[in-house]
């Protein structure tokens, strides 16, 4: 352990500094909100001095002193906090998603509880390699009312994880007291309730602080996490920087002066006055240094605002002789993508609801955990958060997570894990961290399916950059792009389509063939071009078919990624049938991928249309279960024929 007074010195070096911050941002030197961590900088110094090098925290947003005590450049994160080039994370990320991840501090989360899925992830990725690592996750005790929290928790337990949960209870759900929306004294007894063992400290003696985070680090070397921790502190400042506190009764704030961290260990350790002084002097004088040296520094050029969204691409792959092909299902293909990329790479992870002994409600993973056995190809609780989210920090810390969302609905009670948290990794750390992820689901509708089982939801996902998304239509597409997914060094979504696990088709069982891009033409012509992608390609070649006997010649192109858009493949297809084009989707019209096709084109390559695009999709209507009322809604060959009789008639 540290000694005292050095202890001391890094409480008050926190302290300093976000008292210093503050006057940043009255200044203007900052912009946005800042959440500071006054009166609570005993947790992260007496918890980091437990900890080992190696270790891997995770912080929420109030976490600039974990990031501090984790031993991240003062001056990088007080610059970051100020958005200037000089930060940690080059003015992206700001106070609120800071990271230092050269430290092992992995980042604040500005999404209330999102981090703790993550850590599951990252101390996944730990158990499995066999390092020794525990890793933290800090938490507010409002955090304790996420759904993604007990999902974490759940998981975390049913894996024997080595996750430390602190969580810092001052008291404050933001501006609502905690007793105002939780029943009980202590927020522990939740853990206890999900068999995970759990304490409650005085998160203000940073001594106590460092003996319950070393023996829980220690349980969680030994495989007996994971651990909960429920630090009882108190919040000197407002949630955030401009919060004139005009909720909070007097004597709440009086009594969270009380127990100031700071002086209360003055006080019980009997520091000598003139050393405290001279501690005190010296970090004021280091603060101002660091403030002055923070207004000199220059913002962000905008030269590189649009690097590392993602890696550069891949090489395309170098392909093996010609292998004979194999007449197989849909499914059978995604399963043998599977077990080629787990025997070439160690660490891909294969999990989700059922997945396992089971092998999928579809049968796609089916002897996969047989032959690899249940450390990498097992059962997750029902918990879409704590999947995605273990995926995401799992990924960061070098695995290669293939992770299933069993319907393409149930994703968006977990879609902040997408959205928020495996597209930001990449740009956020500048490269320096990247999440390369793969999460397949199934979607779209089938006989007797209901309205929470049958949508299709690809222009959700295509319309967050960080991500890629892929929709196979064929078998040999379904193998070579789950192999292209899982290789790509960025977070990939495949959107398989139940209706189609059981179509046979031809396949190359040739490994890696190519990346997690590109379009592909199933057929040329003159007069019109179908540009399609997953269900609706095979509508789409029979109505290229019929028309054909009429006499009209059909491009048929299928996208098959949205994200990336292969708008070199658009273009061809455009200029090889005269300017007409239809475009066809199972998804609802209304806002479709299908729009922001028509809109690529209508904005490159106006001046070659002899026609309006012509879209064709389900109605704007809830879908129904009868088989009899789908058939009226879905597109078809039919439907897909009559739009482009439509667009040649001029």
């Amino acid at each position: 352990m540290i000694e005292r007074l050095e202890m001391y010195r890094r409480m008050a070096f926190i302290r300093g500094f976000e008292e210093q911050v503050l006057e940043l941002g009255r200044e203007g030197h900052v912009a946005g909100s800042i959440h500071l961590c006054l009166g609570q900088e005993a947790i992260p110094v007496g918890a980091m001095a437990a900890l080992r090098p190696g270790d891997r925290v995770l912080s929420t947003y109030r976490g600039h002193g974990w990031a501090l005590a984790a031993g991240a450049d003062p001056f990088a994160v007080m610059a970051e906090i100020a958005q200037r080039a000089e930060g940690t994370n080059g003015g992206r990320s700001g106070s609120p998603l800071l990271s230092a991840p050269e430290v092992g501090f992995l980042g604040e989360n500005s999404i209330i509880g999102a981090g703790l899925p993550i850590a599951d992830g990252v101390a996944m990725a730990s158990q499995f390699r066999g390092d020794g690592r525990a890793v933290l996750a800090s938490f507010g005790d409002g955090a304790m009312n996420q759904g993604g929290t007990t999902e974490a928790m759940v998981f975390a337990a049913a894996k024997n994880l080595p996750v430390i949960f602190v969580c810092e209870n001052n008291g404050w759900s933001e501006m609502t007291p905690i007793t105002a929306t939780t029943r009980g004294e202590h927020l522990a007894v939740r853990a206890q309730g999900l068999g995970i063992e759990a304490h409650v400290v005085d998160g203000n003696d940073p001594v106590a602080v460092y003996e319950v985070v070393g023996e829980a680090a220690q349980t969680c070397r030994e495989g007996r996490g994971p651990v909960f921790i429920e630090f009882k502190t108190a919040r000197l400042s407002g949630h955030y920087n401009k919060d004139i506190q005009h909720y909070r009764p007097a004597q709440d704030i009086e009594a969270a002066q009380a127990v100031d961290p700071l002086t209360r260990f003055r006080e019980l350790e009997g520091l000598p006055e003139a050393e405290v002084a001279r501690v005190d002097a010296e970090v004021a004088q280091q603060i101002a240094a660091l403030a002055e040296r923070t207004r000199q520094a220059p913002a962000p050029s905008s030269e590189g605002v649009l690097d590392h969204l993602y890696a550069p691409d891949l090489p395309a792959p170098t392909v093996a002789a010609s292998v004979e092909p194999k007449e197989v299902p849909y499914f059978r293909a995604v399963n043998e993508a599977l077990k080629d990329a787990m025997t070439r790479r160690p660490e891909v992870l294969v999990y989700g609801e059922d997945v396992g002994f089971a092998g999928g409600i579809f049968g796609v993973t089916r002897t996969l955990q047989k032959e690899f056995g249940s450390e990498r190809v097992f059962d997750t609780p029902i918990s879409e958060a704590a999947i995605l989210g273990s995926a995401v920090g799992a990924a960061m810390e070098g695995m290669r997570p293939v992770v299933e969302i069993m319907w393409a609905d149930f994703v968006f009670v977990a879609l902040d894990q997408i959205v928020n948290q495996a597209s930001n990794v990449r740009y956020i750390n500048r490269g320096k961290v990247s999440a390369p992820l793969v999460i397949r689901m199934q979607q779209g509708v089938t006989s007797g399916s209901c309205a929470q089982h049958s949508q299709s939801i690809e222009a959700v996902l295509a319309h967050v950059p960080g991500i890629k998304v892929g929709l196979p239509a064929t078998p040999q597409d379904a193998y070579a792009m789950t192999l292209a997914a899982i290789e790509d060094p960025d977070p990939v979504v495949l959107i398989e389509h139940r209706s189609m696990y059981q179509d046979a088709g031809l396949v190359r069982f040739e490994g890696p063939s190519e990346i997690a891009a590109g379009a592909k033409f199933h057929r040329d012509g003159g007069d019109v071009a179908i540009i399609t992608w997953g269900s609706m390609v095979a509508p789409a070649l029979q109505a290229a078919d019929r028309l054909q006997a009429e006499g009209v010649s059909a491009t048929v192109l299928d996208l098959r990624w949205v994200r990336p858009l292969d708008e070199a493949a658009i273009a061809r297809a455009v200029a090889q049938s005269g300017g007409r084009v239809v475009v066809a989707h199972e998804a609802f019209l209304h806002g479709g991928f299908g729009a922001e096709v028509s809109a690529v084109i209508t904005e490159s390559h106006f001046d070659q249309l002899r026609h309006p695009v012509v879209r064709v999709g389900t109605p704007d209507v809830r879908m129904p279960s009868a088989p009899a009322l789908q058939e009226l809604l879905l597109p078809s060959a039919d439907s897909i024929a009559a739009a482009v009789r439509e667009a040649v008639k001029q």
